[in-house]
Order: C-alpha cells, then structure tokens, then sequence
C-alpha cells in the first residue's frame, strides 16, 4: 500500500458552520490550539453573523466578524479579553471579570469574503431585530 496520508490523531475535525456551539473555554482552545487547525483555517475563511449566548441570563448578543481575519479573527478578540471591545461586554467584565465563563459562541449566517460590506450590515441588524437584543440583549447599537 501506498501511503497517501499521516494524519494527525489528536486534530479536532471542524464540524462545519452551521454546527458550530462553543463554550468561552472552548474558544480559547479553538484559538490557540494547533489541535484545531481546520477550525482556524474555516473560520478565517468567511466572513458572517454571530451570537453570544450568556448561558446564565440567556441574554444575548449579535455582532458581525467582517475584518482581515474574519471569525477568526473576531474572536480572537474575545478569547483574549472576554468582551472583544463590545460596550455592554465591557460593562459585564468591569462587574464580574469571570462572567465570560458564561458565554457561548455560534454562528448565525456566513458570507463569502467578497460578499458586499452592505450586505453583511443588513443581515447583522435583521439578527438584533428578529432576536431582539437591542430591546432585551446586549446590543446597545
């Protein structure tokens, strides 16, 4: 037999966009792990619509990951910090430093990196309509 692959045993498969379910200690992980290399390479990849779940409080909160680095990038910010400059985040981190334990990480909607920045706005502010995290979440935008 040929050897067409030596595969990685301890890689974590990414399990696709729309599967996506992250608790804060596992973003860190996703993040910093050369275990989860396909997740870095899939989440740099696209662009799109996210929510942050308080598991707590069942608040939420809608952003959008748009940049150079897209998810990933994006949510680098939050496993670095807890609130990823988010003003209501801020607050929460300013109250009680560990309440990002709480947090959980999805994505709602992908984009491909071309996709209009327009396009990507328009679908973050129907999220925080149709969820209603203005009114009852943590988008104070």
């Amino acid at each position: 037999m040929t050897v067409v692959e030596i595969s990685d045993p301890s890689s974590v498969p990414f399990p696709g966009f729309d599967s996506l379910l992250v608790s804060f200690e596992e973003l860190q992980a996703v993040i910093t792990d050369d275990r989860y290399g396909q997740w870095q390479t899939a989440l740099r990849s696209v662009q799109g619509i996210y929510l942050i779940a308080d598991t707590s409080t069942g608040r939420l909160y809608v952003g959008k990951a748009d940049g150079a680095e897209r998810f990933l990038g994006r949510w680098s910010e939050y496993a670095r910090n807890g609130h990823g400059g988010n003003v209501a985040l801020r607050e929460l981190a300013a109250t009680d430093a560990r309440h990002r334990q709480h947090f959980q990480f999805s994505i709602l909607q992908v984009f491909s990196p071309s996709a209009p920045a327009a396009q990507v706005d328009a679908a973050e502010a129907h999220f925080k309509r149709a969820l209603l995290t203005r009114q009852f979440g943590m988008n104070l935008n």
